[in-house]
């Protein structure tokens, strides 16, 4: 039993507790610092690229040649509020959401594989 006492005196902190108090922003400035980060090198990007096609999107007019996320090239025909009419070949209209768009491809631009990721 005296044993017992002296490992349990050995285990407890000195100084009652002192040591384990500390400045709380010490404590949560290493979880601070790595949303900092994060936030920096993740979101604000994507908020920027997101920002960006949604202006790309609104822009869209009538006789734009566009790609969209299927894999769909063809020339906008009609524009509506949420959906646009699409030429994709004679004869043949689709009804595509505006939200598939994602390129306006110019008369000089190329598509390759890396424009349907």
């Amino acid at each position: 039993m005296n044993n017992t006492l002296s490992l349990l005196a050995m285990a407890s902190p000195q100084g009652g507790g002192e040591a384990q108090g500390g400045n709380p922003i010490t404590m949560f400035l290493p979880m601070i610092l790595i949303f900092a980060i994060f936030y920096f090198m993740l979101i604000r990007p994507q908020q920027r690229r997101e920002k960006e096609r949604r202006k790309m999107i609104d822009e869209i007019k009538s006789g734009d040649k566009v790609l969209f996320s299927g894999g769909i090239i063809g020339v906008v025909a009609n524009v509506k509020e949420s959906t646009l009419t699409v030429k994709v070949a004679d004869n043949v209209k689709l009804e595509i959401a505006r939200g598939a768009v994602m390129k306006i491809i110019d008369k000089d631009d190329k598509i390759t594989t890396e424009d349907t990721k």
